[in-house]
C-alpha cells in the first residue's frame, strides 16, 4: 500500500481510502538541540528528544491522504549578471607571519574506536496491540498480527532500520551508522535503512542482569482543578510501565533501559478523580494529570508528614485582568471558614 507523504502523518492508506489525514503543513525547525514545527510551535512547545519530535501530532486535518511528493522550497541562486563584492584589504595592515622552523606540528589525535552498538531483542512473549510501530528508527512498519510481523521468515517481519541515532550538525541531517548527509528533512526521513533484521515491538528485558531500581526527578504545577506532574525517565517502556490512579495515592511504576526500573507510590496532598485522571508517555518524561477534586490549592504534592503550621492556602484569584487586590481569592473549606 502507498504510504502517505505529508509530514507528520506517513501512514499507509488505500486507495479508497476516506481515513482524516493529521499532518504538520510547515516545516520542521532544528535550533541549538530542540526540535519543533514552525506552524504550531506555540502549541506544540519544542522536544530535545528526536522520537519524541516524531510524534508530535499534526496540527492540520484533511479528508484524504496522498502520496505525491512535496514541492520542496529551490535553493538561493545568485544572478549570473550581479557583481560579486569584494572586500578590500587595507595597504597598512601588518600581519606577521612566523618561521616556517618555528610554527608548532600538529599531532594528530589517536582516533578510538566507536563505542560498540548495544541493540534490542523484541520478547515475543509480549502480546502487542495492532497498529503499534515498531522502534527501530527507520523503519516505520506498524503492527498487524504476529504471523505476520514477527513469526517465521516472511516479508512482513523483515526489518530494514537504523541502529544508530541520529545526527543534525551545521544544517545536514543524517544517522550516525550510515554516510549518507541530506539537508531537506523530507529527504530525511527518506534514507533508507543500513541494516536488515527483525522488527522490534517489545524489548526483551535482559534475565541475566540483575534489576535495580533507580531515582527520576519530579516536578509538578497546578492549574484551577488539575496538578500536572512530570516525571524525568528516559526511554520508559510503554508496554510494562504503569501508573495507577486512587483517591489519595498516585503508585508509578516505570521500566527503564538497562534493567532499571523506577517505583514510587505517593501519598497526595488532597483527593483526585481517578477515573478523570490520565498520564502520556513521551520519549524524555511521562506527564501525569491529576484532576482535582475541589478547587483548593496544593502546597506541595505529597501529604505532609508534619504540621504545616497556620498556613492559608489559595490558589490564585478569579477575574479576567487588574491586580491581585482587586480579585476574589479562591479557598478551601478550612480557610473559608477563617474568613
Amino acid at each position: 500500500m502507498p504510504r502517505c507523504t505529508r509530514k507528520g502523518c506517513g501512514k499507509e492508506f488505500s486507495e479508497d481510502s476516506t481515513e482524516i489525514c493529521t499532518f504538520h503543513p510547515g516545516a520542521p525547525v532544528f535550533h541549538e538541540g530542540l526540535k519543533s514545527w514552525a506552524c504550531c510551535s506555540d502549541t506544540n512547545k519544542p522536544v530535545l528528544d528526536f522520537d519524541e519530535f516524531m510524534r508530535i501530532k499534526g496540527c492540520v486535518e484533511t479528508d484524504r491522504h496522498t502520496n505525491e511528493v512535496p514541492e520542496t522550497e529551490s535553493p538561493a541562486v545568485t544572478s549570473p549578471n550581479e557583481p560579486e563584492k569584494e572586500t578590500k584589504k587595507s595597504d597598512s595592515t601588518y600581519v606577521p607571519v612566523a618561521a616556517p622552523s618555528m610554527l608548532p606540528k600538529a599531532v594528530p589525535a589517536p582516533s578510538l574506536p566507536p563505542p560498540p552498538i548495544v541493540e534490542e531483542d523484541d520478547d515475543l512473549s509480549v502480546s502487542i496491540t495492532p497498529g503499534t510501530t515498531c522502534q527501530r528508527k527507520g523503519c516505520g512498519v506498524v503492527f498487524v498480527s504476529d504471523e505476520e510481523n514477527r513469526l517465521g521468515e516472511s516479508e512482513g517481519t523483515r526489518c530494514t532500520y537504523h541502529p544508530s541515532p541520529p545526527i543534525f550538525r551545521e544544517g545536514s541531517k543524517g544517522y550516525l551508522c550510515c554516510k549518507r548527509r541530506v539537508l531537506e528533512f523530507e529527504e530525511f526521513l527518506k534514507i533508507e535503512g543500513c541494516k536488515t533484521g527483525r522488527h522490534l515491538f517489545s524489548p526483551k528485558v535482559n534475565s541475566d542482569q540483575t534489576e535495580e531500581f533507580t531515582t527520576c526527578r519530579i516536578d509538578h504545577y497546578q492549574t484551577l482543578d488539575e496538578i500536572h506532574v512530570s516525571v524525568f525517565a528516559k526511554r520508559v517502556d510503554k508496554t510494562r510501565s504503569s501508573v495507577k490512579f486512587d483517591k489519595e495515592t498516585l503508585a508509578i511504576d516505570l521500566y527503564l533501559p538497562g534493567s532499571k526500573r523506577f517505583l514510587k507510590t505517593i501519598d497526595l496532598f488532597g483527593p483526585i478523580t481517578p477515573e478523570h485522571s490520565t498520564f502520556q508517555v513521551f520519549g524524555t518524561k511521562v506527564e501525569i494529570h491529576l484532576k482535582k477534586q475541589d478547587t483548593r490549592s496544593w502546597t506541595i504534592l505529597e501529604k505532609p508528614t508534619h504540621e504545616l503550621g497556620g498556613i492559608a492556602l489559595t490558589f490564585g484569584v478569579s477575574g479576567r485582568t487588574g491586580t491581585v487586590g482587586a480579585k476574589d481569592s479562591v479557598l478551601d473549606a478550612q480557610n473559608s471558614a477563617r474568613v
